[in-house]
């Protein structure tokens, strides 16, 4: 019996979103993964993060379509894929940087906010200035 449309509309908007998923996680993933590595690292670390991949958007499509993985799903998947990386991905992927430029000052303050009265204390105890 086939589904109803809007069941089968349903899973396309998943699949279109948990290609959207894939391909900002993707972003992440090359900011964190750096330039200069050596190969064997980058195949072992592109193979861990496939594996989360795969288990975060089967976990979404668990959640949002009980798991209907049809060919069409894929289909969409790939495509929309795709499409954030040639058009989306370069935005996306400065506004990544910019967030992790502001938390990382935001951290920075933080911690010599708080390290800044021990390194007194410690000062004032030890006759250093």
């Amino acid at each position: 019996m086939p589904l109803p449309i809007n069941v089968q509309f349903d899973i396309v908007l998943y699949s279109i979103l948990s290609g959207i998923i894939v391909g900002a996680l993707f972003d992440l993933y090359n900011i964190i993964r750096g330039a200069k590595v050596p190969r064997i690292i980058v195949i072992v670390e592109d193979i861990l993060f496939w594996i989360f991949a795969s288990l975060a958007v089967f976990t979404f499509l668990l959640y949002t379509n009980y798991a209907f993985l049809n060919p069409y799903v894929y289909v969409f998947m790939i495509i929309t894929l795709i499409i954030y990386l040639k058009f989306i991905s370069p935005k996306v992927l400065k506004l990544e940087l910019y967030l992790i430029d502001i938390v990382g000052k935001m951290i920075r303050v933080i911690f010599k906010g708080i390290t800044y009265p021990i390194k007194i204390i410690f000062y004032s105890i030890s006759g250093k200035r």
